[in-house]
Formats: C-alpha cells, sequence, structure tokens
C-alpha cells in the first residue's frame, strides 16, 4: 500500500510594505515639497536626521515613531525602517558608489567588560562588535519581520539629494577579516580582501565607541535635483497670521 503524503497547512508568506528600493510614484514629488518648504522655511540648508525620519514617513505614509535604537524610527504593518542622512561632495550624485553610516555605539567594555587597547587580538574585539549589533537588528526582528535602513544622500545646500534603501541584517564574524589602523581604530574587511580603503567595511572607534558600516549605493537610487526657493519674508507671515503682542504673556519680570 503506497504511503500518502502529509496533508500541511498553508503557510502564507509576510509581504512588506512594498518591494525593497521601490518607491511609488508620488515619493519623488512629496519628498521634494518637504525639502523645498524645509529651506523655504528655515532660510538654510538644514536638515537633520529627525526630520528625515519624518519626511520619509510622509512620503510613504507610516507612522514616525522615534526610536533610542535607531533601527526603527518609520513603522507601517510589519515593516520598520531606521532613517540615515549622510553629506557628500560628489558633484554628480549618478556617481555616488559607496557611503559610510554612523550606525551606533558598539561598547565591548560595557557590554563584556575589562579593557581595551590596539594590543588586543582585532578579530576578537571585531567579533564583539559586531554581536553588539546583531543583538540589536535581533530585538527589532522579533517585533517586525521585515527591518530596512533609508538612506538620504544630500549635498551641502540641499540642491541634490539620493535616497535608496537595503535590508537591515545581521553579519557573520567569520566573513570579515579585522586590523586595527594607525590611528588605533578598528576596520573590518571581506576575509580575502586587500585591506584598501575601497574595500572597508566596518570601522570602530574605541574612544567613543562609535560604529560606522560602508553601504554600497545601488544602481537605481532615486536622485532628485532641487530648484533652490525664496527665504520666506518673516515680517509677511506674522503679518498674514495675525501675529500682535497679546500672544505673548509676561510669566515672570
Amino acid at each position: 500500500m503506497a504511503k500518502k503524503s502529509p496533508k500541511l497547512r498553508t503557510v502564507t508568506k509576510s509581504v512588506s510594505a512594498y518591494p525593497l528600493n521601490k518607491f511609488n510614484s508620488d515619493f519623488p514629488y512629496i519628498l521634494g515639497q518637504e525639502i523645498v518648504y524645509l529651506l523655504a522655511s528655515k532660510g538654510r540648508a538644514d536638515l537633520q536626521g529627525d526630520e528625515w525620519e519624518q519626511i520619509f514617513a510622509k512620503c510613504i505614509g507610516a507612522d514616525w515613531k522615534p526610536s533610542n535604537v535607531g533601527l526603527d524610527d518609520v513603522v507601517m504593518g510589519n515593516t520598520a525602517w531606521g532613517a540615515k542622512t549622510v553629506k557628500s561632495n560628489i558633484k554628480d550624485f549618478k556617481k555616488l558608489k559607496q557611503i559610510r553610516l554612523i550606525s551606533g555605539r558598539n561598547s565591548p567594555v560595557y557590554s563584556y567588560g575589562g579593557t581595551i587597547d590596539t594590543n588586543a587580538d582585532p578579530n576578537v574585539i571585531g567579533e564583539q562588535v559586531l554581536e553588539i549589533w546583531n543583538e540589536r537588528v535581533s530585538a527589532i526582528r522579533e517585533k517586525f519581520k521585515h527591518l530596512r535602513t533609508v538612506v538620504l544622500v544630500k549635498s551641502n545646500d540641499l540642491s541634490q539629494v539620493a535616497v535608496f534603501e537595503f535590508d537591515t541584517v545581521r553579519y557573520d564574524s567569520d566573513l570579515y577579516d579585522f586590523i586595527w589602523n594607525k590611528n588605533g581604530n578598528l576596520e573590518g574587511y571581506d576575509k580575502g580582501a586587500e585591506h584598501k580603503s575601497a574595500n572597508k567595511r566596518f570601522t570602530w572607534q574605541p574612544h567613543g565607541s562609535q560604529f560606522t558600516i560602508t553601504e554600497i549605493v545601488p544602481e537605481k537610487t532615486l536622485i532628485l535635483k532641487i530648484k533652490q526657493p525664496e527665504k520666506l519674508d518673516k515680517a509677511k507671515i506674522l503679518e498674514a497670521i495675525g501675529f500682535d503682542k497679546s500672544w505673548v504673556t509676561i510669566e515672570r519680570k
């Protein structure tokens, strides 16, 4: 008698908010509008990280929920994003190849105890630094099936911006080779790669514990050029909203 195959329950695959790095058709215009308003209202090219989190949330119709960890500042259903900004002096953003992202402070001294100097085995310290990162990622992935990082690369005057996203992942320390550089900072490279700046994947600074990750910029990165608006006239704005001295109450003189 032939054996019957077991009947299995249908498994529903968890679908992300939208396909990775494929923003909808309204996204560029909402983003451009928000940047133009920011330039006009501030009168200077100053876009901070928390402002980018809010702008990105508005662009995709998600919720802004600032996080201490910085990996889940924007939330939509089963998908969460960490939002980061970085400046670039490259004139043509089509030539962007890679960027370095500050990715938190990872302190092996705090997490594991002991002291650290450049006499320590760099691969042991590198493993500890990555494991601190990995634990943060795992903690967020317990709450969200899909975890991404969305990056805004900006020129100094905000006349040009680039946006891309990638999956936020854990890193296997066995795949990397760590060394101490001449400045006493730890650098991580893909195993087998030459220890050149072009091949650098991680940097960790013992003083301050700052951890940075080098990310490759995708070919299909969204790039926008922004027309610079005139600065809003403060006196006209105050007049338009009907401001007078009655709006100010002196509590103590």
